[in-house]
């Protein structure tokens, strides 16, 4: 799927992107208790997506890098979309940044 594609409460999504800027890591608590977040900026050739990063997703990828999201699911927040990977969701890293790939 590309990331124009990608609309409100979407579940079960496959995209493949570049990081182009993770933000500062957040603590926060949820239902679940304490947790940390990152809020990093995923693009293709057709647009761009906030991604939540969270846990130990943040220290998975660094900006620069291609990654695939495989089950991500999309919520809305302050009228943004934002795309997540939960515990059913996979983040593999298919290129490490400065490494050059087309996306």
């Amino acid at each position: 799927m590309k990331i124009s594609q990608i609309k409100a409460g979407m579940d079960g999504i496959t995209v493949i992107g570049r990081i182009v800027y993770i933000g500062i890591r957040k603590r926060v608590e949820t239902k679940f208790g304490p947790a940390y977040v990152a809020r990093a900026i995923l693009e293709d050739k057709t647009g761009r997506i906030t991604l939540n990063l969270w846990r130990e997703q943040i220290d998975m990828v660094k900006e620069g890098d291609i990654i695939l999201i495989e089950n991500g699911f999309v919520r809305t927040y302050k009228d943004r979309l934002e795309l997540n990977v939960g515990s059913r969701g996979k983040i593999i890293r298919l290129k490490e940044s400065g490494k050059p790939a087309q996306v």
